[in-house]
């Protein structure tokens, strides 16, 4: 795993090696065991190492035989030695025993075609010298980041957005209208970040540059069978077809020169994965878990049964709201954009924790839920769904309190409250974002904390005008399951749950994450079953849970969804001594930065001081800290970090 970062003067002029040294400086973290670069004239390619496969002759920048094509690359190609030993027998040889060099002879062989082959996660940059074009590629689920900046002549690309920010004469800036859709869905819809003129290569794409044109092109989709293409009915064929499958990926992201570990967090999801991990391999595992001292949130006890069921080594951390406290700026520095929770910080101190104990690859479970109907949305959906048939029942609006336990005020409320809160838009069941428009309705209520000028200013997000351009082919076609499983996936599972909450955090501490329920073929068995052996009636990951009856603890098996959550008010309000994250958010602060309404923020912070707030509104304190802290790291107090020591240059 590794970080990488380039430029391109399309105006020929020559690239400064100082400039590529400075965008590598400030992500060593995703790369501290060496570091390199390549300059001719106005290219140059660069790259922090993270060694993992192939030790002692995997460095990058790489090129082929002749040297006219050079890789950077970040990432890891799981199928690496299949797809070596192919090339072998065609008479192809190979110098080292690097994924990376495998990567490089398939594009040598199939242009972007070899896109095909790989079953990995991965940001990809090749140079072409005879053709003079830069061709990028992403994985199909957006696992690995990487950002582009394309103005003035110059081409400018890096694993993280502050490695651009980095080049001469270039200053961030806010963009408050992707701002807003961040405030609606939670995440910034691809390919916008919240900075101007910096986009993301979105997931399953590829970009070729060449003489001035830019072409961006998608090479992967997610896509989910119209009904009468699922796969066959025999319950026991289909479970053993996917415990093969999802057990042959586990063994794949056990490749590594290091050793490996997973993440337990009590749930099916990596108890699953760790099951397998033991099937596969036989040794005794390394286990890591976090729990919290806030108790509501704590998942300990479930960690600990499933490590004495499993007989793993096991390591757990406590994690306090102090230190989520003293953490949050930080976080906010490696996620490059804002926050509505604050469940990333306590992934990046237990990411810390590992690399601490000289581990740098975990395997973890996400990607379950969104391939297999496990979140409360998809259950939530489900409920609406039925109660739309008869909108008057006083009953079935009740079945909505069973979703969410851990939220007091929803068990307090009656029906009329119910009604309230979960009614919006309650009978428009042929919208295509039927399972999200509450959701998005909520959140973007965040909207109206901005200053009344960038109210003025922005067009509020309008579901149908942003999504619709990008819903995949056939999606009319989908099971209603099918459509909330797509855009739970595209949106949340990418733009937030494998950058903020994963790669960002893991990457930050120099650890890299595996997902096992995120190879492709995966995904596209899942996205080829009955939606019942995903969500049976109010039952999540079906298929799942029988794949692993008799494997794990029955509590463990047949135990409701957990949604992995840290807590907010008690940090912010009470953060100990050593920090106070609400200094952002002094009246002094918001009017000086000026991208929120000063009185509606403190009136908020009085409301939850008050201890009358609800969920929404601590996500919309989360949400506003949030972003005055990336404002003054990004936009007004940006600086470089440390030159890096020991950068091999090759000049050619």
């Amino acid at each position: 795993m590794c970080g990488i970062a380039g430029i391109i003067r399309l105006d020929g002029q020559s690239v400064n090696t100082e400039t590529i040294i400075d965008m590598l400086s400030c992500i060593v973290y995703r790369g501290p065991d060496e570091s390199g670069v390549y300059i001719k004239n106005n290219i140059a390619l660069g790259n922090v190492r993270l060694s993992i496969i192939d030790i002692s002759t995997g460095q990058q920048p790489m090129c082929n035989e002749n040297r006219s094509i050079w890789i950077v690359y970040n990432g890891e190609l799981f199928n690496y030695i299949e797809l070596r030993a192919t090339l072998k027998r065609q008479g192809i040889s190979f110098k080292t025993d690097s994924d990376t060099e495998v990567i490089l002879k398939y594009y040598e062989k199939y242009g972007e075609k070899c896109l095909a082959y790989f079953n990995g996660q991965f940001a990809i940059a090749i140079w072409d010298n005879n053709k003079m074009e830069l061709f990028m590629a992403r994985d199909r689920v957006g696992i690995r980041p990487v950002f582009y900046y394309y103005q003035h002549n110059t081409f400018i690309f890096g694993s993280e957005i502050k490695s651009i920010l980095t080049y001469p004469g270039l200053k961030a800036e806010l963009d408050i209208q992707n701002l807003s859709g961040l405030f609606t869905f939670w995440a910034n819809i691809s390919p916008n970040t919240c900075f101007k003129n910096i986009f993301e290569l979105s997931p399953g794409h590829y970009l070729k540059l060449a003489r001035n044109k830019l072409e961006i092109k998608k090479y992967w989709e997610l896509d989910f069978s119209p009904e009468n293409q699922y796969k066959g009915t025999n319950l026991n064929t289909i479970t053993d077809e996917f415990e093969e499958i999802l057990t042959d990926s586990v063994r794949l992201r056990l490749r590594a020169d290091v050793p490996v570990v997973a993440y337990l967090s009590g749930g099916i999801d990596s108890s699953a994965t760790t099951c397998l991990i033991k099937k596969v391999t036989h040794d005794r595992l390394n286990t890591f878990s976090i729990g919290f001292s806030e108790k509501a949130y704590d998942e300990s006890k479930y960690q600990l049964e499933v490590s004495a069921f499993l007989d793993t080594k096991h390591t757990s951390f406590q994690c306090t709201n102090e230190e989520i406290a003293e953490e949050f700026a930080r976080v906010i520095w490696h996620t490059e954009c804002p926050l509505l929770r604050t469940a990333p910080v306590p992934m990046y101190l237990l990411s810390k924790h590992v690399r601490e104990n000289n581990i740098k690859v975990v395997i973890t479970g996400e990607g379950a839920d969104e391939m297999l109907g496990g979140y409360n949305i998809f259950k939530e959906m489900a409920i609406k769904r039925f109660w739309a048939k008869y909108p008057k029942s006083t009953i079935r609006p009740l079945l909505l309190r069973k979703l969410y336990p851990y939220i007091d005020t929803l068990q307090k409320q009656d029906v009329r409250m119910l009604r309230f809160f979960f009614g919006y838009k309650l009978e428009e069941t042929d919208s295509p974002f039927y399972s999200h428009l509450l959701r998005w309705n909520n959140t973007s209520k965040l909207i109206g904390y901005l200053n009344p000028d960038h109210q003025k200013n922005i067009r509020y997000p309008d579901p149908y005008e942003i999504l619709m351009p990008v819903l995949p082919t056939g999606f009319n076609n989908f099971s209603h399951l099918a459509k909330a499983q797509w855009l739970e996936s595209t949106i949340f599972m990418s733009g937030y749950l494998l950058s903020s909450q994963g790669d960002r955090v893991s990457m930050a501490n120099s650890v890299e994450g595996r997902y096992p329920f995120l190879d492709y073929r995966v995904i596209e068995f899942c996205s080829k079953l009955h939606p019942d052996l995903k969500l049976n009636g109010l039952n999540e990951k079906y298929l799942l849970k029988k794949a692993m009856v008799g494997k794990l603890p029955e509590s463990i098996v047949n135990r409701s969804k957990q949604a992995y959550r840290a807590p907010i008010k008690n940090v912010f309000l009470n953060p100990g001594p050593k920090v106070d994250n609400l200094e952002y958010i002094s009246s002094a602060n918001i009017n000086d930065i000026g991208v929120f309404d000063p009185t509606k923020v403190t009136g908020l912070i009085s409301k939850i001081s008050n201890g009358i707030s609800s969920e929404l509104d601590e996500m919309a304190l989360t949400a506003i800290i949030s972003t005055q802290i990336l404002y003054n790291q990004f936009i007004k107090n940006f600086k470089k970090t440390n030159r890096l020591d020991n950068c091999v240059i090759i000049i050619n």
